[in-house]
């Protein structure tokens, strides 16, 4: 459930008409409700309150630091997979006690930089980079807590971008020779092995895949103690998904009394990732009708909104509802949706069912919260858009929309 809804035949974040945040943010406009990301985390968090826990954001989904600041104040941790995410989550105020770093290609001075903060701990994808986090980590007279990413080759039944615990994935230890590289990770100065990782793919839609890994990580955590390496923490990583279309994502309620089952009375702390469920309905993208376009193939809405604001739909071919925020009740026509990016590939829907829509109005593309700024960039020199986050009445601007000078601040 979400906070965007209509009231006297128009849009509202909250308590704010979607026009008057147009009207003084201009579009495009990602628009995120505080109402809406307290509502989910606690949706979630409370899942697991019968476990000890920690959920960690997962900041990839939305780095915003307003949204992270709101998510800090809930007592969320965070998940990072950069230096500059970490940057953000300390600007934002979240704890470093609560972070844990992810990622396959951390740099020397990003592992720096996490030893510096003070961070729970790492989770480890490779046998280089462990070695490097203990030689960093003695250098600096540090020791760093570590968690292994194990590979548990399981299929999430996801686009296969967002899949990552298959075998054939980049991500983490092939389940099967990752005994030697804990047995390596007991014996080198500076690292202390203390907890195991997995995660397996986004936008997940039954929890079977998750048990399935479950059941393979708590065998291998079995192997693990007869070795004499006690683990305290499971990481189960993120990977929930949320409707966007048809999908029938499970609640949170029922994700966690199945973790509960399945792990018991085991002595553990479950680290979880959340960062779709949270935050992917708590945001709308606000575009404005450019021109209408008819070819004797196919009618087009072109907006101001593009690829270079949202690229989900370019490139996972992926569902975003798209609705007026001021409905007009005129008959619906089959059109794409489609932004000003010299590509093809440039569209926020193709053979949608819309109404016939005139230049000057505005549509709302929704669920765009989670991977929609984030992955925005600057194609075709296009400044990328205002953030605002709205709570009750009250408007933040989270980020001002960029400006040509923007685009060449860092150029000579």
């Amino acid at each position: 459930m979400h906070h965007f809804e209509y009231r006297g035949g128009e849009l509202y974040a909250e308590d704010v008409p979607v026009s008057t945040l147009v009207a003084a943010y201009g579009t495009p406009l990602y628009v995120y409700s505080a109402a809406t990301l307290r509502r989910h985390f606690t949706a979630f968090d409370s899942a697991f309150a019968s476990l000890p826990h920690l959920t960690c954001f997962s900041v990839k989904a939305n780095s915003n630091l307003s949204v992270l600041k709101t998510l800090a104040g809930q007592g969320a941790g965070v998940d990072i997979v950069s230096g500059g995410e970490l940057y953000r989550a300390l600007a934002a105020g979240v704890d470093p006690a609560k972070i844990v770093y992810s990622g396959v290609g951390k740099r020397a001075a990003e592992i720096e930089q996490a030893l510096s903060a003070g961070i729970l701990m790492f989770n480890v994808e490779s046998l280089g980079e462990l070695e490097r986090i203990s030689a960093i980590a003695s250098r600096l007279g540090k020791n760093a807590d570590v968690s292994l990413r194990i590979n548990p080759d399981v299929d999430p039944k996801t686009h296969p971008y967002i899949s990552t615990g298959l075998k054939k994935n980049k991500f983490g230890l092939d389940i099967e020779n990752s005994l030697a590289a804990y047995a390596r990770a007991k014996e080198l100065p500076g690292v202390t092995p203390v907890g195991i990782d997995c995660h397996i793919g986004s936008q997940l839609t039954s929890i079977e895949p998750f048990l399935e890994a479950l059941d393979k990580i708590l065998a291998f955590r079995a192997k693990l103690s007869a070795m004499g390496i006690e683990t305290r923490y499971l990481d189960l990583g993120g990977g929930l998904g949320i409707q966007y279309n048809e999908e029938e994502p499970p609640h949170p309620r029922e994700f966690g009394q199945a973790l509960t089952r399945a792990i018991g009375d085991l002595p553990l702390t479950l680290i979880l990732e959340p960062g779709r469920v949270i935050v992917g309905n708590a945001g709308i993208l606000v575009t404005e009708v450019v021109y209408t376009k008819k070819t004797p193939s196919k009618d087009f809405v072109i907006v101001d909104a593009a690829m270079n604001d949202l690229i989900r739909p370019s490139l996972y071919d992926s569902f975003h509802a798209i609705r007026e925020v001021r409905p007009a009740g005129r008959e619906n026509l089959n059109v794409d949706v489609v932004g000003p990016i010299c590509e093809s590939g440039d569209f926020l829907a193709r053979d949608r069912e819309l109404p016939a829509v005139a230049p000057g109005e505005l549509l709302a593309v929704f669920s765009a919260g989670a991977y929609g700024f984030t992955m925005s960039s600057n194609y075709n020199s296009r400044p990328r858009a205002a953030e605002v986050l709205v709570d009750g009445d009250k408007v933040v601007l989270a980020r001002r929309r960029e400006t040509y000078e923007d685009l060449v601040a860092l150029e000579r």
